[in-house]
């Protein structure tokens, strides 16, 4: 029998759990009641196999001590980190094939991040107050589905039931599948899995490199770098759900310099680093800080080099000065990684704006950058290769893809 896991705040959504827990086990659903609320008995009202003290040991807190503080926003943030400890050993124990919740604000705060500790696969399903928002805070980047509640989490009533009948019945049927493939694993291809960054500007490169891995027998997952897809590439990498990294798009790190929209975050092009995961690494759309309509661009770069994109992104030249930061940057990230690393310096454009006579066309801004690479890996294990042609030329792209196919090679024959 599949087993979810039912995690929320027992103090305050007994009867709305009991209820859920009742419709998981008509389901033909084992169920493992987890407490997160703070005020809970020691057995939630009957509903908790593992109770809101054990959640909080589990971050290292003390419950007694979480209530007599007082803090609400501690202690909500102690059961969300020993929320996502308990899933997380559930699930390493073979003992979890699913997690349902429900709540408002709060405790939707306390189940995402519980959520967001899980692997890529692992059903997970979040019935909140708050799904017709900003999810991204419960969501993160993972494969977390939101159901929106429409009625406040408060009783089963005639709408209410409705909602939560078909939470239950959805995530007992994705929990029954993953008990499946628990039980009876799919055959593996053999294919190794690469990942893949790309943009708009960079697409004939990544194009080529994603054809040449696909002959030399790979499947490869390409990401949009616009934030959330390097992001979510991260997160796979460190899932360890792929062999090898193919990274010519790094343009997401200019965002986060800079103050552009599509940031992926202070750890973008880490992980795969920290996993000592094979990757090919290279410099596509440096050139560019994304920003939405014309009118949306901080006043502060007014002086700046645009380029309206489209009627919704707007993109900025960066300057000579931002692109050495950059160079140093990528320079430090890759330095220390734990695995094989190899960096294509096209020297004739980076995206298909910065080009000989292009709109973002700014050889010393390039220079800037590939001449910080260069002195920062200086000594180091990562093999630089510097092409004398535009990123998105005939070649660059199989050449980088040729690479990173040496490395998996390499580190598959090492295991």
């Amino acid at each position: 029998m599949p087993t979810v896991a039912l995690l929320g705040t027992f103090d305050t959504k007994q009867v709305e759990y009991g209820w859920l827990r009742e419709r998981l086990t008509e389901a033909g659903c084992d169920v493992l009641g987890v407490d997160v609320g703070t005020f809970s008995d020691d057995d939630g009202g009957g509903l908790a196999d593992i109770s809101a003290a054990d959640v909080a040991s589990a971050a290292g807190a003390d419950l007694g001590e979480l209530r007599a503080a007082g803090d609400r926003g501690a202690a909500m943030a102690a059961m969300a980190d020993g929320a996502a400890a308990v899933v997380t050993r559930l699930y390493r124990e073979g003992r979890l094939d699913g997690v349902l919740a429900v709540g408002g604000s709060g405790g939707s705060s306390v189940a995402g991040r519980a959520m967001r500790a899980l692997p890529v696969g692992v059903p997970k399903l979040l019935v909140s107050t708050m799904a017709s928002g900003d999810v991204r805070p419960y969501v993160g980047d993972v494969d977390v589905t939101l159901m929106y509640s429409v009625v406040d989490i408060s009783g089963v009533n005639s709408v209410s039931r409705l909602v939560l009948g078909n939470a239950a019945a959805a995530v007992a049927g994705m929990a029954a599948a993953h008990e499946r493939r628990r039980r009876e694993p799919e055959r593996d291809d053999g294919r190794p899995v690469v990942a893949a960054t790309m943009f708009g500007l960079t697409t004939p490169a990544v194009d080529e490199a994603r054809e040449t891995l696909a002959e030399l027998g790979y499947e490869v997952l390409v990401f949009h770098a616009t934030g959330a897809g390097g992001r979510a590439m991260e997160s796979l990498v460190t899932s360890g759900l792929v062999d090898g990294v193919l990274d010519l798009t790094t343009t997401e790190l200019a965002d986060d310099l800079v103050g552009g929209v599509l940031t992926a975050g202070p750890e973008r092009l880490t992980a795969a680093g920290r996993a000592g995961v094979p990757q090919v690494v290279s410099v596509g759309a440096l050139d560019m800080v994304n920003f939405g309509p014309q009118e949306t661009v901080p006043e502060r770069f007014a002086d700046r080099k645009f380029l309206v994109h489209n009627a919704t992104v707007t993109l900025m030249r960066t300057t000579e000065e931002e692109m050495a930061v950059l160079g140093g940057r990528i320079a430090g990230k890759l330095a220390a990684a734990t695995g094989p690393v190899e960096v294509f310096l096209p020297l004739r454009g980076v995206s298909g704006i910065d080009t000989a006579g292009g709109q973002f066309e700014d050889a010393a801004a390039d220079e800037a950058c590939l001449a910080e690479i260069r002195t920062g890996l200086a000594g180091s294990a990562v093999v630089v290769h510097e092409v004398d042609s535009h990123i998105n030329d005939k070649g660059f792209g199989r050449a980088a893809a040729e690479a990173l196919h040496r490395l998996v090679t390499n580190n598959r024959g090492n295991r």
